[in-house]
């Protein structure tokens, strides 16, 4: 989950705000083992300052960071893609809604359909919206990423890329994450978790903050495991998208046209992806909706996707809509955990109902 602001793996997620509008990287299941950091007066004195912040044994988190070792690859993952490669919401579609994860998700519906009516009961979020999730993230459970946390989120700390535009701020996130996964692995009584290049784990891929704020044992065993238990992770992603605002029975978004000659397209779009428009504002400059989007009872931003070289694909967001962007700061992310949910659950009704012809 990297749900916050980078737009990591859909091994990523909650993560982290990532940047709008920006290719979502598969997670990475091998790591290089790089050099042990050892003692040096940088990896000390921060082991000082997160064991004086985190109210940890300095002696243990020295010991932890000591051992932590530098992948050399990682930096470079974090760094922005070029700003010459058009962004491609088809093309970005494609790679994961297709007919392996989408069996892939029938078979987790399946297996788990008890645990996400359970959620959607006590959470209020649709158990398409859960299995659109765990299925962008992590294709069910198949691809968590190999790397140890500790390392990758020492790496990220000590080695931050400075080329990035936002380099004090995305380290400063790192180093506070670094910090809520020692504060975990002390009471766990290990730092051997692994996870994906930037640090988030499990079935959701919740970055360490995340599974300290949001993370449940929705399978009743007295501990949460966001890893080894998909309950867990169901549960805890229908408690991501219900502290974010999750609100029952709303739509995601609706189809939008454009009425050319009162469009104002500039002011439309001014908001990003933050719901800003009443219906009637909406309209008023130049959006056209159907007939249930004009019923709409709330707030709606114009949402942009750009196609490479063809003309860009819209869609008019409702505030749910924004709810998903929270777990992966992206549209292309959002739109795609959406129709990934909806593909497997049509699928899935279609081959009952095929079955039930029989």
């Amino acid at each position: 989950m990297l749900a916050a602001l980078l737009l990591l793996p859909a091994l990523t997620s909650p993560l982290f705000a990532k940047p709008h509008h920006r290719a979502h990287r598969p997670v990475f299941v091998a790591s290089t083992q790089g050099e042990v950091y050892g003692k040096k007066p940088e990896v000390m004195a921060l082991a000082d300052e997160l064991a004086q912040q985190n109210t940890l044994p300095q002696a243990w988190v020295r010991a932890q960071l000591s051992n932590a070792r530098y992948l050399k690859g990682v930096p470079k993952m974090v760094l922005p893609p070029p700003v010459n490669v058009p962004k491609n919401w088809r093309a970005y579609r494609e790679r994961f809604i297709e007919p392996r994860r989408i069996d892939a998700g029938i078979q987790f519906w399946q297996t788990y359909e008890s645990a996400l009516t359970r959620a959607e009961q006590t959470y209020g979020v649709p158990a398409e919206m859960i299995v659109g999730i765990i299925g962008v993230e992590t294709f069910y459970g198949q691809n968590m990423g190999n790397y140890r946390v500790l390392d990758a989120l020492t790496t990220l700390t000590l080695n931050f890329p400075a080329s990035h535009p936002r380099a004090t701020e995305r380290q400063a996130f790192f180093k506070s994450e670094l910090g809520h996964f020692l504060v975990q692995a002390h009471q766990q009584g290990g730092a051997s978790a692994t996870g994906s290049f930037a640090g988030a784990m499990g079935w959701p891929q919740f970055m360490p903050s995340s599974a300290a704020k949001f993370a449940v044992d929705f399978d009743g065993d007295g501990h949460i495991d966001l890893r080894n238990s998909p309950v867990d992770a169901i549960g805890s992603v229908a408690n991501y998208f219900k502290a974010f605002g999750w609100q029952t029975g709303m739509p995601t978004h609706y189809p939008v046209g454009f009425d050319e000659a009162h469009l104002d397209k500039p002011t439309l779009l001014a908001p990003d992806i933050l719901p800003s428009f009443s219906v009637l504002n909406f309209t008023a400059k130049g959006a056209v909706l159907d007939e249930e989007a004009k019923k709409h009872n709330g707030s709606l931003a114009l949402v942009e996707l750009f196609n490479g070289n063809e003309p860009p694909s819209y869609v008019a967001g409702t505030d749910n809509f924004y709810v998903v962007t929270r777990y992966n700061w992206s549209s292309y992310y959002a739109l795609t955990v959406i129709e990934l949910g909806q593909a497997v659950k049509a699928t899935r009704a279609l081959t009952s109902m095929q079955s039930n012809a029989r």
